[in-house]
């Protein structure tokens, strides 16, 4: 059921405190967003927990080591991270349409909006304040194990990243690459936003603002999320 009043995030999501590579472009907009009622048909399963010991199988699986596309990632130690934040379908409550993905940066989750009232929620690290992008666009390209290229304005700012420029072809994939196994390109007005939503190797940063502007994922939750969203998907950045 469709509520007109618009409310702030602060109604709807519980708030924590609030990479890439540059300046972001893209306009920022603080216009208030519609919210749905939360649907009562759909009831989500018990989030994987630990056990006492800190492990369960089904966390296991979920944040393994996984060989994709000739490398072999590591496990996750899950148990050292927060559990809000593994992976997790719960009630939507973004009232956005299925198949859009909505990235909330206060509270550090990524939701992608499922047909049956439900989405499927990532936790995420986020870019520090000054360098976050907000308003809407679309998931424009997408690619495995992707080259990173950083553009002249992170290069003048630490100058031994000179290697990886466009002139000296980027650098290679791999385990260290900042973008990680998967990335998604944001894409505004046809234009490129550099806004990523992307891997990470660094799973300690998950729930933090640590990175230079993109949304960063677990290697384990990129690859899930990649292969799930929607070709040429819409997204929502919230503040």
């Amino acid at each position: 059921m469709n509520i007109n009043t618009s409310y702030s995030r602060r109604g709807v999501l519980s708030l924590l405190a609030v990479g890439a590579a540059s300046t972001l472009a893209g306009c920022a907009s603080s216009s208030p967003r519609p919210v749905l009622a939360t649907p009562v048909a759909f009831a989500p399963p018990p989030p994987p927990l630990p056990s006492a010991s800190g492990r369960s199988p089904e966390l296991d699986a979920m944040y393994g080591s996984v060989v994709d596309g000739g490398f072999v990632i590591p496990g996750i130690p899950y148990w050292e991270i927060n559990p809000r934040y593994y992976r997790q379908r719960v009630v939507d409550p973004t009232g956005e349409r299925p198949g859009t993905v909505v990235v909330d940066t206060a509270s550090r989750f990524l939701y992608l909006v499922e047909a049956d009232g439900s989405a499927m929620r990532y936790g995420v690290g986020i870019g520090r304040e000054g360098f976050a992008w907000e308003g809407e666009g679309v998931i424009q390209w997408r690619q495995k194990w992707p080259k990173w290229t950083p553009p002249a304005e992170m290069i003048a700012r630490q100058p031994a990243l000179a290697k990886y420029s466009v002139d000296n072809g980027g650098q290679p994939p791999g385990l260290n690459n900042p973008l990680g196994a998967r990335a998604l390109y944001i894409f505004q007005g046809g234009q490129d936003t550099l806004y990523r939503l992307h891997g990470s190797p660094e799973w300690k940063s998950i729930g933090s603002a640590a990175s230079s502007g993109c949304v960063r994922l677990m290697n384990q939750d990129i690859i899930d999320l990649y292969e799930r969203v929607p070709s040429k998907a819409r997204i929502v950045v919230w503040q």
